[in-house]
């Protein structure tokens, strides 16, 4: 671009590689979360993100009908307990998504400096 240094980040640059599903608060933290354990129950994922039943298990559905989640049912004492872990594309997703936030985040910062 005319007029910038070389080496100044641009200040959109990342932003059309940012991935829409995971732009969204709770999906991101869900992704995050996932990304540093093998898996997690949606009770343990409730209790991390303090979210109701109804708004978090719509937000792992999401991720699990975009290939990001795969979930697995079993029983623990007799009641239904689901393990979700993030997928390779799930985790190619999200290493994509933190480069584009990254970014975005650095043509930000240079545009507030100047």
């Amino acid at each position: 671009m005319a007029g910038r240094e070389s080496g100044e980040a641009e200040p959109l640059a990342g932003i059309a590689d940012l991935d829409r599903l995971l732009e969204h608060r709770l999906r991101l933290a869900l992704a995050v979360l996932l990304a540093r354990h093998e898996a997690l129950s949606f009770a343990r994922l409730k209790e991390v993100t303090g979210e109701t039943d109804g708004n978090l298990g719509a937000n792992l559905r999401r991720l699990e009908e975009a290939g990001y989640l795969a979930v697995r049912k079993e029983f623990a004492d007799r009641k239904p307990v689901s393990w979700y872990a993030l997928t390779a594309a799930g985790r190619a997703a999200l290493k994509k998504h933190l480069a584009a936030l990254s970014r975005v985040v650095a043509g930000a910062a240079g545009s507030v400096g100047s």
